[in-house]
């Protein structure tokens, strides 16, 4: 228990640390990176939830943050404006307006049972299959996004959601997520899927429902990407379905993958490393064009820094960063030798 808590008194202070040196520094380009950070924050812990507890790939993981996007939009979206914004709205939604707060809760609610009644079945599936599944879905998700017009304006940008997400909610939301993963790892559930991940027949001969193990976790997963999903679109404040598919799906999972799936700690750092490498190569791709070194604008090198960088993770540490314990642990154990030493 001392050793969880202090997990999450690490992983935390560094959330609450970033939120002091942004407001210290003042800069508004901080302000919208650190509020981004603590968003992928979200997404990228609710992906470790099912990823790193129950072993199986998931790429629906971005379906279901838009689910959650959409649903905050519809709800808060003032009157005046969905005849514009949602001019196929249907009737007995258009006068509906609630709190950012509450559409935001909601979002992550129906993200999560959307994904109750998809996946079960899904979840009986293993290696290749679970993937391409997994894969399936996200196309599902997308092409329904992109052709419900009534709710999602179709393939258009959608508007005028209030600007509700600043950086110390987005700190809060992700310190909240951080807890509740934790909780879940070392709950009876967490340890049943983990040890179905290591030997799927061990865990059923001890009495595991693997397919209803999984279905659990993949729920919760599906409840942070809904928050994420609405804090990120109270952020942005305008967006299409072209944000809810392969790049950005490709983001999340390298931050989960370089810093390690199996831990909590490894979705954090993996985060942190991922968001800060991302934002200075946009920065540099931005100087190489502002600087006409190339006769050609140069475009791609983030993603190809990004691919290249999980290629070495999975070659040399295949674990990530934080592979098998979290922070908590190996301070612990650090101070453990310390005390036997004197």
């Amino acid at each position: 228990m001392k050793r969880h808590l202090l997990t999450v008194a690490i992983l935390g202070g560094l959330i609450v640390l970033l939120v002091l040196v942004n407001q210290w520094l003042g800069i508004r380009l901080y302000d919208r990176i650190a509020t981004n950070l603590c968003i992928s924050l979200v997404l990228v812990l609710g992906l470790q939830v099912f990823m790193g507890n129950s072993g199986i790939l998931s790429f629906a993981h971005m379906g279901f943050m838009g689910v959650g996007a959409y649903t905050s939009a519809v709800l808060t979206i003032p009157a005046q404006m969905k005849g514009m914004a949602l001019p196929d709205l249907y009737p007995f939604l258009q006068a509906v307006q609630v709190s950012p707060y509450l559409a935001i809760a909601a979002g992550g609610i129906v993200a999560a049972l959307v994904a109750a009644a998809l996946s079960y079945p899904l979840m009986r599936l293993s290696d290749a299959a679970a993937v391409i599944t997994s894969f399936a879905l996200l196309v599902v998700l997308y092409t329904v996004m992109t052709h419900w017009s009534q709710v999602t304006n179709g393939p258009r940008t959608l508007f005028g959601l209030p600007k509700a997400t600043d950086l110390p909610l987005a700190a809060g939301v992700a310190i909240l997520a951080l807890i509740a993963a934790l909780v879940f790892k070392e709950s009876r559930t967490g340890r049943l899927l983990r040890a179905s991940r290591d030997d799927e027949t061990a865990a059923a001969a001890l009495g595991a429902h693997i397919p209803s193990l999984r279905w659990r976790a993949f729920i919760l997963a599906a409840l942070f990407a809904g928050v994420g999903g609405a804090l990120w679109g109270h952020f942005i404040t305008s967006f299409s379905p072209k944000a809810f598919y392969l790049k950005e799906t490709f983001l999340i999972l390298s931050m989960l993958v370089i810093g390690g799936a199996n831990t909590v700690t490894g979705a954090i750092v993996g985060t942190f490393i991922v968001t800060i490498a991302y934002e200075s190569l946009r920065g540099f791709e931005g100087v190489l064009n502002e600087a006409k070194i190339m006769s050609n604008p140069v475009i791609g090198l983030t993603e190809i820094v990004l691919a290249l960088a999980m290629i070495a993770v999975l070659a040399l540490r295949p674990g990530g960063l934080f592979p098998t314990r979290e922070i908590g642990a190996l301070f612990g154990r650090k101070k453990t030798r310390q005390e036997n030493a004197g």
